[in-house]
């Protein structure tokens, strides 16, 4: 047919398809394969990626840690999980909301006035008050009962200079109490009384100058707000130094665990993992040097010292963590924010006075507070360093915003120029000799404590003072080795001097509590001793069975290993300070 002459002709010219798709088959299949191959294998260079980053974290953590500690550490985790499980049980989470709750009640009552007479004010009044209505609340505020730190019954706290030095204030607020160091052009008096402060609290703590050839434009330093931007400030800028001259994308810091809390602050605030070292009765409550170099790795950026600290007044082995800095590169801070200006005049005073500032090869950074023993109006601290170029690491610039070209020193913007310039007027009118006789004073007071706690028979049976404090702060606790008549809970005695009047700090770790002393307490020093003896006395042998306040607090936190409710307590605390009614 020619229909099928026509087709048989023709079919040998058609494409094989059959034979095309087998041709194709190899290459098609080669490239998915090769796909497959490369997917396969980047799996597994991700999958070993994932297991060296871990299995290095692990090492770390056991060098860092050791075996035991490591061990502990996980035993201790899982503890805490299976509490907080336990307290996520209905029953039992309804009991502790009932409690909490009671607890945050009693604050609000002590702490929020109320009845007869107490007036709120949570509007704007319709028509603004006479000078002398303003003048008359002031006076009544004022007048709220308080713990009375006039009368040197507070410890820490109020660093008072006197009234003198509260007068020149007073002038420093009138004059300049609209001003701001944002607009020096506008405010160049203020410029010129901050540059002023750094630059005599550079030379107070012996920072490198520019003839001493030690570094880069000599030292230098910024003024904040208080002891805890200080602080940050110093994290901040060696977070940066790291990531941009040594790319840490995973920073970490190492610290005392008596460090200020504020450390801890900038690890949460900046992304920044805190590794807390020990700091053993045994090495007199300083940081464990051994403990803080098994540490150290490539994310380390910054090792921490106080000078002293907070809780015990012990000042940290500086020398040896500057070894430390200098063998590894690193920053090193010295917290001396309670030490101000008393531990720069412990050697002309005649007291020991350990290494802590500049002249110390490896330390680039200090907080020093100016409003505590400097006794500038609150809302007064400076961060030094020993260098400018570190320095500019916390500088914040932005170049392209619509407003401008943007540029502050610290985390602030507007800054209060009053307090810089009540600042100033300290420094001057207090001078060298000033804080010289501050410093006798102080640490002659708190020398005293010690010696009555360490040598009394009244005392030494029931407490022991904790470390070898040099500066102005004394912690003591109860006395392990005390006979059972002898023995006091310390607690019992922190409520004790509560009632008599006394704002004393209660510690925890070991439980304990510390006298800060200030020039208030200088004068009332034998009062405090001889009611310390009394309340003593009172809780020998005994611990109470209705707790006071302290021993509540503490010896609830100290035994809970979930933190979660002391941290809803803190909370509520925290949302009282803003109650009106």
């Amino acid at each position: 047919m020619p229909g099928s002459s026509r087709l048989a002709i023709s079919l040998p010219n058609l494409p094989n398809l059959r034979q095309r798709s087998s041709l194709l088959r190899p290459t098609t299949l080669s490239r998915q394969q090769a796909l497959l191959y490369a997917l396969d294998a980047l799996r597994n260079v991700l999958l070993l990626l994932f297991v060296l980053r871990y299995t290095r974290k692990s090492l770390l953590q056991l060098r860092g840690h050791g075996l035991f500690g490591t061990l502990k550490g996980a035993y201790k985790s899982i503890y805490r999980n299976l509490y907080a499980l336990f307290l996520r049980l209905p029953f039992v989470n309804a009991r502790i909301r009932a409690d909490v709750s009671k607890a945050i009640l009693e604050l609000e009552t002590k702490l929020v006035p109320s009845g007869p007479g107490v007036l709120s004010y949570t509007t704007l009044p319709t028509m603004g008050w006479s000078v002398e209505q303003v003048r008359s609340e002031l006076g009544k505020l004022g007048e709220m009962k308080h713990t009375r730190w006039e009368d040197g019954r507070v410890s820490g706290a109020v660093y008072h200079g006197g009234d003198e030095l509260a007068e020149l204030h007073a002038q420093a607020f009138k004059q300049f109490g609209v001003s701001n160091p944002i607009h020096p052009d506008v405010f160049p008096g203020v410029r010129k009384m901050e540059a002023e402060v750094v630059a005599m609290t550079l030379a107070l703590f012996h920072a490198p100058t520019i003839e001493d050839g030690k570094a880069e434009g000599g030292g230098a330093g910024v003024t904040t707000s208080g002891g805890t931007e200080s602080i940050l400030m110093a994290v901040l800028a060696a977070r940066q130094k790291a990531y941009h001259e040594r790319n840490v994308r995973e920073p970490e810091i190492i610290l005392p665990e008596t460090a200020h809390t504020a450390f801890r602050k900038a690890g949460e605030y900046f992304g920044i993992q805190v590794h807390l070292v020990p700091c053993p009765a045994a090495n007199n409550y300083r940081v464990h040097i051994a403990s803080v170099r098994r540490l150290i790795n490539s994310n380390t950026i910054l090792l921490v010292g106080s000078a002293p600290n907070f809780p015990h007044g012990i000042v940290d082995d500086i020398s040896a963590l500057s070894r430390l800095a200098l063998k590894h590169k690193l920053p090193l801070h010295v917290d001396c924010c309670l030490g101000s200006f008393i531990i720069p005049f412990l050697e002309k005073a005649g007291y020991p006075a350990p290494d802590f500032d500049f002249r110390v090869p490896g330390v680039t950074s200090i907080s020093v507070d100016t409003h505590k023993y400097g006794f500038a109006p609150k809302g007064n601290s400076v961060v030094l360093y020993r260098s400018k170029a570190l320095r500019r690491y916390q500088y914040y610039v932005c170049p392209d915003w619509s407003g401008g070209v943007y540029a502050s020193p610290s985390m602030a913007g507007s800054r209060p120029g009053a307090l810089i310039a009540g600042c100033w007027a300290s420094l001057m009118r207090m001078g060298e000799d000033g804080y010289l006789d501050t410093c006798l004073k102080i640490v002659g007071a708190r020398q005293r404590i010690e010696d009555a706690i360490r040598g009394s028979e009244k005392l030494c049976r029931s407490l022991s003072v904790i470390g070898k404090p040099l500066v102005s702060v004394i912690a003591f606790q109860a006395n392990e080795n005390a006979e059972q008549a002898e023995r006091v809970d310390i607690y019992d005695v922190a409520d004790g001097m509560s009632a008599k009047g006394w704002h004393l700090n209660a510690l925890q770790d070991p439980a304990a509590m510390h006298v800060a002393v200030t020039m208030p307490i200088v004068g009332v020093v034998e009062e405090l001793i001889a009611d310390l003896e009394a309340v003593v006395a009172q809780c020998r042998g005994k611990a109470s069975e209705k707790k006071g306040d302290a021993a509540a607090l503490y010896g609830v936190a100290g035994a809970l290993p979930d933190k979660r409710i002391v941290r809803e307590l803190a909370g509520g605390f925290l949302d009282t300070l803003y109650k009106t009614w």
